[in-house]
């Protein structure tokens, strides 16, 4: 279940987004999205054991305080191209499976709006079987996420702000795979 349908729907009966707590989907197995809430690191981790699952392996990106040359980064914040978030999450998410068929649960979560230093600014969960599937699909995810997904870091220091070190090329997600 997309997230960001959810997002819509909620932002178009102009209800504060804030208020809405993340939730796995009802079915399926794999869970995608975007939030400007808390990620549920927990939950997610959670969410994707299984009983033909040996192996849950969870990354957590936190933000944190520097950077490359910026000792003193106060604040982060994210923003996204939301309509193309979800079909590449997605996308991400059919190629993990396409490579290890025997994934159980596939989660992949991303913060937009200002994160605080420390929290998690995306969660990425796989399981499986064994635990090598998981590692792997697990690191793929979070590597192709950060190249195919249109979402943008702004980091704020005592002397000045940016959003990011360089411009980073979008790639296609099959291009990648």
């Amino acid at each position: 279940m997309c997230l960001l349908c959810e997002m819509a729907r909620v932002r178009a009966q102009n209800v504060d987004y804030d208020a809405v707590v993340l939730q796995p989907p009802e079915t399926g197995d794999t869970w995608t999205g975007i939030s400007d809430v808390e990620l549920p690191l927990a939950g997610a981790s959670s969410w994707a054991v299984l009983p033909s699952c040996g192996a849950v392996v969870t990354f957590s990106g936190t933000a944190r305080d520097h950077s490359d040359g910026r000792e003193d980064v106060s604040t982060l914040a994210y923003e996204a191209y939301e309509e193309q978030v979800g079909p590449r999450l997605d996308a991400i998410a059919v190629a993990a499976r396409e490579q290890w068929p025997d994934l159980g649960r596939i989660v992949m979560l991303h913060r937009v709006g200002v994160v605080p230093i420390t929290e998690s600014a995306v969660v990425v969960v796989a399981s499986s079987p064994h635990r090598g599937a998981a590692f792997e699909a697990a690191r793929f995810c979070i590597d192709t996420l950060k190249s195919t997904v249109p979402i943008w870091k702004k980091e704020k220091w005592a002397a000045g702000e940016s959003w990011g070190l360089e411009a980073q090329h979008i790639e296609e997600v099959d291009d990648v795979v």
